[in-house]
């Protein structure tokens, strides 16, 4: 089913995305890797605030490539989400309602998932020049030393995902294989 949605999102939209569904984002999403998310990860242990307001929101694993003449962005692909796999429960238990990435997650991230009324979802891999189209404006809001790997504030229109782990725990990755091998 396809579904269009506004970022930042709440649970009722949240818990209206099932695995499975294509879904075309609006509004505004932020980007962190793996040295942004141990930062974040080290700030909470620390008591110290966020770069960015976590509940409601939506983090793309992406790290951009430089803008051409006239765009905001480069090349906007998603990055392997298992390596955001240590960081991301505490992220989700703070409100954060979306990721988007590639690849599978661990069982913790999904019990996080299903705790929070969360999802997953799945950004086309080796597609980033065609998903940047889908990005307005790119503004880093935080970690500028992190090149590439800062915190960007992100304004999307129509940007395409999947949905791979919905609120309920169902993962795309794994019910598609059982349908495959039952046909």
């Amino acid at each position: 089913m396809d579904r269009y949605i506004t970022a930042p999102y709440d649970d009722q939209v949240a818990k209206s995305l099932h695995s499975g569904d294509y879904v075309y984002i609006t509004g505004i999403i932020y980007t962190a890797r793996d040295a942004a998310h141990k930062r974040m990860y080290e700030a909470l242990k620390e008591g110290k605030e966020l770069p960015f307001e976590v509940e409601n929101n939506v983090i793309y694993y992406m790290g951009p490539s430089p803008a051409r003449e006239g765009r905001p962005i480069g090349s906007a692909g998603p990055t392997t989400a298992s390596r955001m796999d240590k960081y991301a429960p505490s992220l989700l238990d703070l409100g954060l309602k979306g990721m988007i990435g590639k690849g599978k997650r661990t069982e913790e991230v999904k019990q996080a998932i299903v705790r929070n009324g969360a999802v997953y979802f799945a950004a086309v891999g080796g597609a980033g020049a065609l998903l940047s189209k889908s990005i307005i404006s790119s503004e880093v809001i935080a970690y500028d030393d992190l090149g590439t790997e800062a915190v960007r504030k992100l304004q999307v229109k129509n940007f395409p995902v999947i949905v791979v782990i919905d609120f309920e725990g169902n993962n795309l990755y794994e019910t598609a294989i059982k349908e495959y091998r039952e046909e």
